[in-house]
């Protein structure tokens, strides 16, 4: 029964580390990436869309992305939302398709960017320490409804205490890669 608490803490620490790799995908790097704009929202025909939902997005080259939208009155939409975003990308449309050329990384917008990287981490490490708090808290009233008992609770516990250290390396981990992968030069 016990089991069960520590198969669902595991299965939501992991969609902590999913949601983080996710969240890094969306930082930019000095290498071209469709993810880096994929899920930009692009005001079209009156509702906001995904980037990927409305055009085929590819990255030729290291520096380089192209937008080519399914419907080609959609070029101006994707370009405001290019420009709107934080992403401090100059697109280039030429009636078809859109460029964009990804500029070299300043050594300043790589710390902060490896600061916004840290940020998310933080938050990645909050979300697994709450699962574990959860988890915990479920432990406990089910001792005191007296379904598993006190040295069950306390094996349990140490068994949530290193799965937690687990998934908090493995944040760690994952955000150190995208670091090192930010301050590459």
């Amino acid at each position: 029964m016990a089991d069960n608490v520590l198969a669902d803490v595991e299965h939501r620490m992991k969609g902590a580390i999913e949601a983080l790799q996710r969240e890094l995908q969306t930082v930019r790097t000095g290498r071209a990436s469709p993810t880096l704009v994929e899920r930009l929202q692009v005001e079209y025909y009156g509702d906001t869309q995904p980037l990927q939902n409305i055009a085929a997005i590819h990255a030729p080259d290291a520096r380089t992305l192209t937008i080519q939208p399914w419907d080609r009155k959609a070029l101006a939409d994707i370009e405001k939302a290019i420009q709107k975003s934080d992403l401090g990308l100059n697109p280039n449309n030429d009636g078809t398709i859109i460029r964009i050329a990804i500029p070299p990384l300043t050594e300043d917008r790589r710390k902060e960017l490896v600061k916004v990287v840290h940020k998310k981490v933080d938050d990645a490490k909050v979300a697994v320490r709450n699962c574990r708090r959860d988890g915990h808290n479920t432990l406990r009233d089910r001792e005191k409804k007296k379904e598993i008992s006190a040295d069950e609770l306390k094996r349990e516990t140490e068994r949530l205490d290193k799965l937690t250290e687990k998934y908090i390396g493995e944040v760690e981990k994952v955000g150190g890669a995208k670091e090192q992968e930010i301050l590459a030069v």
